[in-house]
This record gives C-alpha cells, sequence and structure tokens, in this order.
C-alpha cells in the first residue's frame, strides 16, 4: 500500500487514473506522475453524508517539465455511515435515508452543472466521480484558491441576488432534480421535527436544562410551543408556494470567494434539490448565528437587504414573483428549519462554558427574530 493509499483508503485511485485526471489539470496529452502524497484536510464541522476530506499533491513530468498538481478529495457516503445515524430510531431510518439522499453530490459533479449557472457563480473541477460500492463515492476535485473574507453586508446581498438568478434559472432547473426530495419541507417536519424537535419543545425536560435556561425565557418557550401548533397550517403555506432551485446548505462556508473575482465558487450540493423560493436565504442569513460566529442583532438589516436582492435576482431570470410572497416563504422556511430547532441540541451533553451559553443565547435571539418575521408576514 502506498502512503497515498495509506490516507485515502477507499478513496484512493489507480495510477492510471491519477496520470489521466493530473493530465487534465496540467493540460497535457500525456504525463509520468513522479510523486504523490495525501493528507486529511482538518474540518471543525461533522456533516452527514461525508465520510473523509483530502488533499492529494505531488510532481508530474510532462512536455519536457516537471509541474506540480493538487486535488481535493472528498468521500460522499450514505449517512447510514455516520455516527450521528446510531441515533436514529430503527422506525424512522428508512425515512431518514430517503431525506438525505447521498449519491446527489456526485451526481452533481459528474452532470454539467458548471456550464448553465448563472454568471458569477462557478463549480470547482471535478476531474473524476468514482463510485466506491454502493453507499460511497470519491470526488476528486481541483483545488479552489478561496480566500478568507469578512462577510459584510454587501457580500451578502451579493449572494442573496446571485441565489435568487440560481433559484429562477431555466438553464439550471433541469438539474434541479439531481436527488431531489419531494416537497423537503414536509420530509423535515414528518421527521426531525415531528419525532425530536417537537417533543423536546413540548415536553418539560429540556427547558429546565442549565444551557438552555440561560438563554430561553419562558415567553420564548410558550412562543415556540404554539408555534408547533400552527406547524400544519404553516405546511400548508409553504405548500402553495412557487418552486425553484435550491442549493440547500448556501451558508458562507459554502460560497468559496476567489480573489481578484466576483462571485462565487459553490461547494458542498448534500442537499441540492428543488424547495419553495426563499430556501437558500435561510442558511446564507442564519448560518454563522447558529454557529456563534455572528450577532443576532444583525438579523433585521440583513434581512431587510437580502429579500429584496435575492428577489431581484429572481426577476433578472424572468421570474416576476412579489416580494411580500418570497419574504412570507423564507420566514416560514427560516422557522421550520432553525427557529424551532433553536435550542442547542447537539451540545446538551457537554459542560456549560461561556461560549456555549453565548451560542445558545445568539439561537435563542435568533428564534425571536424569526417568530416576530413570521408574525409580521402574515396576510
Amino acid at each position: 500500500m502506498t502512503g497515498r493509499a495509506a490516507v485515502l483508503g477507499s478513496a484512493d485511485v489507480s495510477d492510471h487514473d491519477l496520470c489521466r485526471m493530473v493530465a487534465a489539470q496540467l493540460g497535457a496529452a500525456q504525463v509520468e506522475v513522479t510523486s504523490s502524497c495525501a493528507e486529511v484536510v482538518p474540518y471543525d464541522l461533522e456533516a452527514l453524508t461525508t465520510g473523509g476530506r483530502y488533499w492529494v499533491r505531488g510532481t508530474a513530468r510532462h512536455d519536457g517539465a516537471e509541474s506540480p498538481y493538487a486535488f481535493f478529495v472528498k468521500l460522499v457516503q450514505s449517512w447510514a455511515r455516520s455516527p450521528v445515524f446510531a441515533q436514529v430510531p430503527e422506525e424512522l431510518r428508512d425515512l431518514a435515508l430517503a431525506g438525505v439522499p447521498w449519491q446527489r453530490e456526485p451526481d452533481v459533479y459528474r452532470s454539467d452543472l458548471g456550464s448553465r449557472l448563472p454568471e458569477q457563480l462557478r463549480l470547482p473541477t471535478a476531474f473524476g466521480v468514482f463510485d466506491l460500492d454502493p453507499l460511497s463515492a470519491a470526488v476528486w476535485l481541483g483545488v479552489v484558491e478561496a480566500e478568507p473574507v469578512r462577510w459584510d453586508l454587501e457580500r451578502h446581498v451579493e449572494a442573496a441576488y446571485l441565489l435568487g438568478r440560481l433559484a429562477a434559472s431555466e438553464a439550471v432547473a433541469p438539474l434541479a432534480a439531481l436527488g431531489a426530495v419531494p416537497r423537503p419541507t414536509r420530509t423535515y417536519a414528518s421527521g426531525r421535527v415531528e419525532h425530536l424537535v417537537a417533543p423536546a419543545l413540548l415536553g418539560e425536560d429540556v427547558w429546565t436544562h442549565p444551557l438552555v435556561a440561560a438563554a430561553f425565557d419562558a415567553e420564548l418557550r410558550d412562543r415556540l410551543r404554539h408555534a408547533v401548533t400552527l406547524l400544519p397550517a404553516f405546511l400548508d403555506e409553504l405548500d402553495a408556494m412557487p418552486i425553484g432551485t435550491q442549493h440547500g446548505d448556501a451558508c458562507t462556508r459554502n460560497l468559496l470567494v476567489e480573489p481578484g473575482r466576483a462571485g462565487f465558487v459553490l461547494i458542498d450540493f448534500g442537499f441540492w434539490g428543488r424547495g419553495p423560493l426563499g430556501f437558500d436565504l435561510t442558511q446564507l442569513l442564519l448560518g454563522e448565528v447558529q454557529m456563534g460566529e455572528r450577532s443576532a442583532a444583525e438579523l433585521p438589516g440583513l434581512e431587510a437587504a437580502c429579500v429584496p436582492a435575492y428577489v431581484e435576482g429572481l426577476r433578472a431570470e424572468g421570474t416576476e414573483v412579489a416580494l411580500g410572497t418570497v419574504a412570507r416563504a423564507h420566514a416560514l422556511l427560516a422557522l421550520l428549519f432553525t427557529g424551532l430547532s433553536a435550542i442547542p441540541f447537539e451540545h446538551l451533553g457537554e459542560p456549560v462554558t461561556d461560549r456555549l451559553v453565548q451560542v445558545a443565547r445568539g439561537r435563542a435571539a435568533a428564534a425571536r427574530f424569526l417568530l416576530d418575521l413570521v408574525d409580521t408576514t402574515a396576510s
């Protein structure tokens, strides 16, 4: 076993396939790979359908010269192989797997989506997608030279506009079906919300946990409980909303910025598909708040600027939808996918630290904001 294979495991490829991908990356007819090594990419977030992330780097001889090459390798797998899946009750596992089809990310990279995207949206170059077994695949991508940037209001507005264009693009629409979950709002509501979130909100135990008690007061508890009772009506509203293409996880981490280039490189397509217009605004606005990386106090300003920008993006693609319709859909989607689950369930087994209290308080503030938003957008 080579050193590269020892790191990559099943995600490794044959020397023939590596040479082929290196040649494509270097624009050479034929290459001789003179070195290759792999290392694990450190990452601070677990993803349900990601089994590993790796760098593969080396050198290759071609046309009388020697050049470096580099790939980002992602092992994509069924989330049945995730440690988190063990927490799913046996009777709900088929439903849980159907809600997160792991194949859609490999299928996106096999497709011609990159040539269909609106201007200023890009994909990493996929040099190879390899099926490993019935439940996993390896995706070999070109390296994106992303720069760390501060996501200010202007950058959020730019992203919202482009996500609106993505949602309404006729060129992209045929590929929105790749791995799409029918009625994702009801699938999520009948799964995680019905079996985990709602019972916790309607019960008593979670509210006495020190982390929750430090951030969620009685008024917020009662408002979240009331929202649970209104969920059937909210879902009926969402069923009637116009549909478009969704990236599915359009948080700032998944919109990479390249030096000197406008727009973004889209990555992580584990939730790609179709959904109500406004779907991608949830993670764009709330992702960093959920992580404790941005104050919830910024949400009103982001909301006021980004929803109109998203609607402008829809209109740039020829889709006329009223601002109020998108604002309402966004409010309901954000409450369903983020507000109702604002309690930091993933941290309840950890020691209560000052940092976690701040995270919980930020999420509580976001939940209040979203409950108010649902109230103010009601017709």
